[in-house]
This record gives structure tokens, C-alpha cells and sequence, in this order.
């Protein structure tokens, strides 16, 4: 009898956790496990703001996959899936293809521009390593170009960021903290830069308690961010943004729009004829689609409903990694034979939102609201948490954020 082959699609949170445990719980005759991913490196998403505003060099954010996986027990195939194709168990990659016994689809996010015309064409997003690398050196090209044209161009130094959720807030937090760097290394005062937050809903963070809100929306204008709040985005051109409020239209002239409003699962999903709502996927509670015992989907692409709101769980970093050791878990147990899955719970430890490097805002353990430094050193301990997971300690000592007191 043949080893299954499983092969896992994305090296993001959910497709590497999925092979690290694998390798653990399952021997080379047992599986063969293959893990796909488009480059050589994991990243860290939640890092990806601070290489956007380069407060966090990019070589810190990525991890070798080599590093982490066992490559005599975890085929490593560094290629791009153009097609999945689930009724013939195969996936095709532009290099080649790859038959399966069972899949898992970790492919990440893309960015959900909802029409607004311009968006797709003139703004920036945070999604990988490379976008996050050429919004910083665009904002330091304007930055360089502003002294040396006679005519001095706003657009230039008005850094617009769409969306005030948690990527955004995120963002517009090292933005606080590097335009002052900026302005001194190119003879900028500071007051000639603008950081302008639109956001379309009625509050920043929806969904945060109020409290912490208002401690957030204080900090960052208290470092300069601008808030506009309740305005839809209607139009982004090359050199300007242009928003609603209070059914009156406004301009921004501004270089720099970067788009953190909206996020949707990865559009291969939907072609493959999955069940989709914006690329993701309705799941049981073992993580599977319907009509697919063969398949589990971990992080963005998966819709999982929360029975006590009624609603999706957020698509975060915190799920999709709790999503792939039950997934690992999983599939060793069909492996061996025990059709008896077991369904997936989350475990939900709380959120923090940093807000630069010192500071940020928090709920963890059953409610207790964290501000300020408390908040920003529980950031710092749960991205380290998930190092030590991944890696062991060797890999928190060397790419772990041990500056609690900077």
C-alpha cells in the first residue's frame, strides 16, 4: 500500500504551521508531504506595516523555509499554483503538477478594492515582502524629490492611508514614527508632512472597545495623524484622493495612497469551484469543504462561522495558526488510519494593535484592556510565542523582538 501524498499550498501562517507539526507527528514512510510556496522564505504578515514604513528592515520579516522544515521528511517545491483541480486531485504549478491524496489550501489574501475607481491602478497595498519593500521606497523617493524641484509639491509629503482597521492603524503607527526620522535625513520640516487616515465607518478599529479606541485615536494625533472618519473613498488618481463626508466631496492632494480597507481569500479558491463568498470558503468544523473530504483549507480561505455571533471568524494570524496544528492533527489521524476527526475550536487569547514602537493597545485574557507600554511589550511576547512555535528558541534569539524597553 502506497504512502498518501499530502501537499500543502501557501507557506503563509496556516500552510507552514500544517507542515512544522506534520514533520513531527508523521514519519517519511508513513507520508510523503510536499509544501508549495511561490518564494524561498516564510514571512511574517503582521510584520509587513513596518517594512511598508521602514521602521523593521525586510531581511528581518523573512524566515528561510529551509530553516524551519525538514527537508528530509518535507518536500520543498518552490513554484507558483496557477489551477487547483479537485476533481482530478491535482494542482497545477507553472513548473510542473502535483497529484494528491489530501490538500491543504493555505493561500493567503489578496486585496478586495470594491470597485472604487483608481484604487487598483494608483494605490499601494501591504500584502508580501516585495509590496511592503516598494511603498517604502516610494515614500523615500518623494521625500529625496521634494527638495530637489524648484516647484515643492504637497503630493508629495500628504501620505494618505485608506482604511483605519487594525492594518491601517497599525500602519499609520510606524508612519508616526518614521516621518520624523524622514524629515531630518532629507531637510524636511515636519510640519509640511501630512499622515491622513480615511476611514469609511462611523470609528476607527471597528469592533474595539471604545476605550481603547479613543486612547489610539489620541495617541496617533498626538504624533500628527490626521483622522478622517465617516468618509468614503471615492476616487484615487495618480496625485490625488478623493473622499465623501457628510455629503460633501473632498480632495487630498497626495503621491501616496496605501490601501488597507479590505482584504478577500485568494481568488484561485473560487476558480477551483469551491463554495465562495470574496475567495472564501465555507468549512465544517474540521475544516473541510462541503462535498470534499479530501480537502481542508486553514487561514484567509476559510469561512468558519462563530455560532455564538452568527458571524465569520476574523481571518488573523491567531486562527489560521490554531487552524493548521488541528489540520496537522487531523491528517495524522486519516493517515493512521482514524476517520474520527476532531472539530476545530478557537482558542481566541485576545488582540493587540500596536501604535509604533513603544506603544499600542490591547484585550487579552478574558477581557483585561492593556495600554501603552504593557501593550506593546504583550505584542512583542506574542510574536516571539510564534517563533518559538515554528522555530525553537534558536529562531526567537535570532529573529525574535527582544527590545521590550526600545
Amino acid at each position: 500500500m502506497k504512502n498518501p501524498n499530502i501537499v500543502i499550498l501557501g507557506a503563509g501562517y496556516g500552510g507552514i504551521i500544517t507542515a512544522v507539526k506534520l514533520q513531527k507527528s508523521l514519519g517519511v514512510n508513513e507520508a510523503n508531504v510536499t509544501l508549495v510556496n511561490k518564494h524561498s522564505y516564510h514571512y511574517q504578515t503582521t510584520w509587513l506595516h513596518e517594512n511598508a514604513a521602514g521602521t523593521l528592515h525586510h531581511d528581518h520579516t523573512r524566515i528561510p523555509i529551509k530553516d524551519v522544515i525538514n527537508t528530509s521528511k518535507i518536500n520543498f517545491v518552490q513554484d507558483t499554483v496557477t489551477e487547483i483541480k479537485p476533481s482530478e486531485k491535482r494542482v497545477m504549478l507553472e513548473n510542473g503538477d502535483l497529484m494528491y491524496d489530501y490538500l491543504v489550501i493555505g493561500l493567503g489574501y489578496e486585496a478586495a478594492t470594491f470597485g472604487i475607481p483608481g484604487l487598483k491602478e494608483h494605490a499601494f497595498t501591504i500584502g508580501s515582502i516585495n509590496s511592503a519593500r516598494l511603498i517604502r521606497q516610494h515614500i523615500e523617493y518623494n521625500f529625496a524629490k521634494y527638495n530637489n524641484e524648484a516647484d515643492k509639491k504637497e503630493e508629495r509629503l500628504n501620505l494618505v492611508v485608506g482604511g483605519a482597521g487594525f492594518t491601517g492603524i497599525e500602519f499609520v503607527g510606524e508612519l508616526a514614527n518614521r516621518v520624523p526620522q524622514l524629515c531630518r535625513e532629507y531637510d524636511i520640516p515636519r510640519e509640511k508632512v501630512r499622515i491622513i487616515n480615511v476611514e469609511a465607518a462611523p470609528s476607527a478599529l471597528p469592533g474595539f472597545d471604545p476605550e481603547l479606541v479613543e486612547y489610539a485615536m489620541n495617541s496617533l494625533e498626538g504624533r500628527g495623524v490626521e483622522f478622517k472618519i465617516g468618509a468614503m473613498i471615492k476616487e484615487v488618481t495618480e496625485n490625488k484622493l478623493v473622499f465623501e463626508k457628510d455629503e460633501q466631496r473632498e480632495e487630498i492632494p497626495t503621491n501616496t495612497v496605501v490601501w488597507a480597507a479590505g482584504v478577500r481569500g485568494n481568488s484561485l479558491v473560487e476558480q477551483a469551484g469551491f463554495e465562495s463568498n470574496r475567495g472564501r470558503t465555507p468549512v465544517s468544523d474540521d475544516l473541510r469543504p462541503a462535498g470534499h473530504d479530501d480537502v481542508f483549507i486553514v487561514g484567509d480561505c476559510a469561512l468558519l462561522i462563530n455560532e455564538e455571533t452568527e458571524r465569520p471568524y476574523p481571518p488573523t494570524a491567531q486562527i489560521a495558526i490554531q487552524m493548521a496544528e488541528q489540520t496537522a492533527d487531523n491528517l495524522t489521524k486519516l493517515v493512521k488510519g482514524d476517520k474520527h476527526l476532531e472539530p476545530f475550536t478557537p482558542d481566541l487569547k485576545g488582540t493587540v494593535a500596536s501604535l509604533g514602537h513603544k506603544d499600542a493597545i490591547g484585550v487579552v485574557f478574558n477581557d483585561k484592556k492593556l495600554f501603552g507600554w504593557s501593550a506593546s511589550a504583550m505584542k512583542k511576547v506574542i510574536d516571539n510565542r510564534y517563533l518559538l512555535k515554528l522555530g525553537g528558541p534558536g529562531l526567537v534569539l535570532k529573529k525574535g523582538k527582544l527590545n521590550f524597553f526600545q
